[in-house]
């Protein structure tokens, strides 16, 4: 909780957890306060009682407060407790106000996302070389587990907020369900994104694989993507919209006969689960969000039809010019 008048925010947590709020924060000692485990569900008090009482003694109960409506982690039981207990306080939404300061980037924040990047790039990598008709999906979705929390080349890495979606066959037409527990069965499209993760700043990146040689139609659709993804790329520079660069992208799919008006991406950076989504500006056509200088967004503009799909991804930082895509990690769809 943070106000205008005060220079440090205030972090309300459990008990046991203010040891871990010393170790992990820079607030003063006075700046964290905690609820005992009677304010645990289901038994009729609540841990916003303690907020909405210090609120109370910092002079804020008949202000106006902002509170993160859209945050997965802002329930409506803890509203409906605000609300009752601060009568006189007029409530609004604050989602996006952090979020949109977040989009832009520092160049440290950038350093970790590079590293998040070369992270990504080696459990890619490792993905590559463990698939192979007859391996366990499991064990293939353990060594990108592994790659990933072990980094790559002294660069540290850490757990993702979302699992890596590893799909294969007709699997591959939805794009977020998970792996399985069978194994590959050659002659079979197998999709996956990822990300890697550096100092909880999130690089994702995704790939399809043919285990075989693609058929006639899987080619045309993986061309499709590619092109699709190099023009919109190119097309990407400061002053722009999100909806200019979805407009790019529109034409260049129809090229091969393609239509997808859906979202291609969103701002990416710095997360913790359930989503590695900034939850901020989106690349849609109806999105008029500008593009500035370092700000961070991960391009997905795959194609998934009813019984197949191919997706290629990169994350990219807004230049002074045109982007910069992080990974450098081979663009095509892999025969095995």
């Amino acid at each position: 909780m943070t106000t205008k008048e005060e220079e440090q925010p205030d972090w309300i947590g459990r008990r046991m957890g203010v040891n871990g709020a010393k170790l992990t924060t820079w607030l003063d000692e006075s700046k964290l306060h905690y609820y005992t485990d009677e304010y645990l569900y289901g038994t009729g008090k609540h841990p916003m009682d303690i907020m909405s009482d210090l609120l109370k003694k910092l002079n804020q109960d008949k202000k106006r407060i902002g509170v993160e409506m859209g945050s997965y982690h802002f329930s409506a039981i803890q509203y409906e407790t605000l609300k009752k207990r601060l009568p006189d306080a007029t409530f609004c939404d604050a989602t996006t106000l952090v979020g949109n300061v977040r989009m832009i980037k520092s160049n440290q924040e950038l350093h970790y996302m590079r590293n998040a990047a070369n992270n990504a790039e080696h459990a890619m990598q490792t993905a590559l070389e463990s698939l192979g008709k007859g391996v366990p999906e499991n064990q293939v979705v353990a060594d990108i587990y592994q790659a990933q929390l072990t980094g790559f080349e002294g660069v540290d890495g850490d757990y993702p907020s979302i699992v890596p979606f590893l799909l294969s066959g007709v699997k591959t037409s939805s794009p977020h369900l998970t792996w399985g527990n069978g194994v590959f069965r050659g002659d079979e499209l197998v999709t996956l994104e990822l990300a890697g993760v550096h100092k909880r700043y999130h690089s994702p990146l995704s790939r399809t694989f043919k285990l075989g040689n693609l058929s006639e139609e899987e080619k045309h659709l993986a061309d499709a993507v590619k092109y699709s993804l190099n023009t919109t790329l190119e097309a990407i520079e400061p002053g722009k919209t999100c909806g200019d660069i979805t407009r790019v992208w529109v034409d260049a799919i129809k090229e091969y006969g393609h239509e997808k008006y859906d979202r291609l991406g969103y701002s990416v950076g710095f997360s913790y689960p359930p989503n590695w989504d900034e939850n901020t500006a989106s690349i849609r056509l109806e999105d008029q969000t500008v593009l500035q200088p370092n700000m961070t967004f991960h391009l997905i503009p795959g194609i998934w039809e009813e019984d197949r799909g191919v997706e290629l991804s990169e994350t990219f930082v807004v230049t002074e010019d045109g982007c910069e895509t992080l990974a450098e990690f081979p663009r095509k769809v892999f025969e095995i």
